[in-house]
């Protein structure tokens, strides 16, 4: 036995990686049609450690201060070696994988994954969905520039129209009564610490999930499935499908480079809390639909608030989201197209009002 087969076998007696092979040789893939949507989770996962390697590289230098904050940015960009590319990477992939979490979410919806008996699985996804907006709204506002700042204040207005409880909500993510040093420094915590702590949890239960129900057929090919049999198709995860996830990768990698390369992310001018906020101020894309929603909403609605009406309806509608497979029932057979409908124009809406948001002057 050689030196080499040695090793493995004393790093397999240790670490069990034999059986983890084992379990990947195993598990299986189905083949059909719709198959390439099954690439979006692991772009999703892709991009999240390309976060994790670049935040990490960022935080060498940045400091969480209104002093410094724009300064250390600003230095990175500048006198770091490839500091520019390194920043610019983190923040089009931050984009890139609210993108792709979105499109694995309605990917997900439109071909029913969701269904009995995935319901955690789908509730685990939603839940890493708002993570990923929580990293999204808190990273924004740690370069301290006018556009992030400001930004951040109107975004922190919302939940203050929550009843009961809105103003309690709006100190807790300020760290006081407005924007300030103590928001910046509580911003910097959750987007280092508690998010990415939130997130491997979230991941590992997820990926554990998805381990224990396998990947979910849609009903059109189960219904093809089960009248021809023999159209039944599977490749083994480990190498087949592993490798085709790892050229979706090098496509999602492509794409970042150049995006990284030739659009580098801007920093912009630095923030003045004495200022007032220069016009056309409005929050990134993923947001864009909930803010235009609540400009175009008058400013009473009968007695009540127009905001008011407009968060309690984003709130109840996410939570009917995120009860779903809860609410989509097969009866004898027949799909509930009303829930197809419905996503439909979610789907739409959500498009319509991010580009009219781009658009409207």
């Amino acid at each position: 036995m050689s030196t080499l087969d040695r090793t493995f076998d004393w790093l397999d007696e240790h670490f069990r990686y034999s059986e983890i092979l084992a379990l990947l040789r195993k598990k299986t893939v189905p083949v059909h049609r719709f198959s390439y949507f099954y690439f979006l989770g692991g772009m999703t996962l892709f991009l999240f450690g390309i976060q994790v390697f670049t935040g990490i590289l960022l935080l060498l230098y940045y400091r969480p201060t209104p002093n410094d904050a724009f300064e250390s940015v600003q230095y990175i960009m500048t006198q770091v070696r490839f500091g520019w590319l390194i920043r610019s990477i983190h923040s089009w992939s931050a984009n890139l994988m609210i993108l792709t979490a979105f499109a694995h979410m309605f990917s997900v919806f439109f071909l029913r994954s969701y269904r009995k008996p995935r319901e955690l699985t789908w509730l685990s996804g939603i839940a890493l969905l708002a993570i990923v907006l929580g990293f999204g709204f808190s990273g924004y506002l740690l370069p301290w520039n006018t556009l992030s700042f400001f930004a951040t204040k109107v975004g922190t207005d919302i939940p203050g129209q929550i009843p009961g409880i809105g103003n309690w909500v709006m100190t807790f993510l300020r760290g006081g009564e407005d924007v300030t040093a103590a928001t910046l420094t509580r911003f910097f915590g959750f987007h280092v610490a508690l998010l990415p702590g939130l997130a491997t949890l979230f991941v590992g239960l997820h990926l554990l999930l998805v381990q224990r129900f396998g990947m979910s057929v849609p009903p059109s090919v189960e219904a093809e499935w089960s009248a021809k049999p023999a159209a039944q198709r599977e490749v083994p995860f480990f190498p087949n499908f592993l490798l085709r996830e790892l050229m979706a990768w090098y496509i999602v990698l492509a794409v970042l480079g150049a995006l990284a390369a030739f659009l580098p992310w801007e920093l912009g001018v630095k923030a003045d809390p004495f200022a007032s906020a220069p016009a056309g101020i409005r929050p990134e894309w993923y947001f864009m639909f909930m803010f235009q929603t609540l400009k175009l909403l008058p400013a009473k609605i009968g007695p009540i608030s127009g905001e008011l009406v407009g968060v309690i309806g984003f709130g109840l509608a996410g939570l009917v989201w995120m009860l779903l497979p809860f609410f989509d029932r097969e009866s004898r057979g027949r799909t509930t197209r009303w829930i197809t409908g419905a996503g439909v124009f979610v789907l739409a809406y959500i498009i319509a009002l991010t580009a009219y948001g781009y658009l409207a002057k």
